[in-house]
């Protein structure tokens, strides 16, 4: 009955894809061959999930195999399909027991984010468990380790905020990788200076996306607003990564560029509205001049203080 969407589950989950496709071309590498692992498992985190999958499928993976590598681990450890109770949005992602049974664990039915790394191999790294300091150098290190395979440019996204809650800190992970992490986080954090050069950290801010969804759906008109019209809004924003044209660029585009990206983040919403029958057919001209009518500027009066 009402055109909404939840920015929390559905806007954090294609800002954190749009990092991750970023991250992932700028390494000239393919969504379909990384395993993912996610330290939470509240609603961003399944957000974010479902979204990766959608990259996948986009290049081929089935639905139950991109699910397969998405690892959940939250407060109890590792999701597991085993695990009594299980809430059905983590279920989804829930791993098979017999995937861990060649693992040597303290405890097998609450394996922690450790075992979980070292053994599970993530090329991605996400955080949205809002507990500081958890991605520890033993972690990180293990995950850029080059057993049993290389791992040339591991992709880590401390997103918790405020920073007093992120996973660790930009420095830090650039400092046990050797620099060669992939870095974005949800708090804003200054450049980080290693081998002499400026790193500049990309911020995962649902800013890139909610404006230009929003404007995307009213100047379409569009009448639901799905999945794959998220997705289309990551893959924009992902287009438009400085990382594209600089592997060691900022994942994300400047904030000060906010308007042009939503701009663009809309018209992709509203042709992938259009394409699928949610929304009247135009021309791409027609589209873009609706877009430019509903975009809002603000303008302010000059006040001044008669005598």
């Amino acid at each position: 009955q009402l055109c909404t969407f939840n920015d929390d589950i559905q806007g954090t989950g294609a800002v954190a894809a749009a990092g991750v496709l970023a991250a992932v071309r700028a390494i000239g590498g393919k969504m379909k061959d990384q395993q993912v692992v996610i330290l939470g498992a509240g609603s961003a985190a399944m957000g974010i999930g479902d979204q990766l999958v959608m990259a996948m499928k986009q290049e081929g993976v089935d639905l139950a195999s991109a699910r397969s590598r998405i690892w959940l681990v939250d407060s109890q450890g590792l999701v597991l399909k085993e695990r009594p109770n299980l809430e059905p949005g983590k279920s989804r992602f829930a791993q098979p027991a017999d995937r861990t049974a060649e693992w040597t664990v303290k405890n097998r039915a609450q394996i922690d984010l450790s075992e979980t790394v070292r053994y599970a191999r993530p090329t991605v790294l996400i955080g949205t468990s809002a507990q500081p300091n958890v991605f520890t150098e033993d972690i990180v290190r293990t995950m850029a380790s080059d057993h049993p395979r290389p791992m040339p440019r591991p992709i880590i996204f401390p997103l918790s905020n405020p920073t007093s809650k992120c996973e660790a800190a930009p420095a830090d992970l650039l400092a046990w990788t050797d620099g060669r992490a992939l870095v974005a986080t949800g708090s804003p954090y200054a450049p980080v200076t290693i081998h002499g050069k400026s790193r500049v950290i990309g911020q995962c801010n649902n800013a890139y996306i909610f404006p230009g969804m929003g404007l995307g759906v009213t100047a379409s008109g569009a009448r639901r607003v799905t999945d794959e019209m998220f997705f289309a809004a990551a893959r924009t924003l992902a287009d438009l990564s400085p990382a594209m044209g600089d592997p060691d660029g900022s994942l994300f585009p400047d904030l000060t560029t906010i308007r042009d990206v939503s701009r663009r983040v809309a018209l992709a919403v509203a042709k992938m509205a259009q394409s699928q029958g949610h929304a009247e057919s135009t021309t791409p001209e027609e589209l873009e001049r609706r877009i430019r009518a509903k975009t809002w500027t603000p303008r302010y009066p000059h006040l001044r203080r008669s005598s």
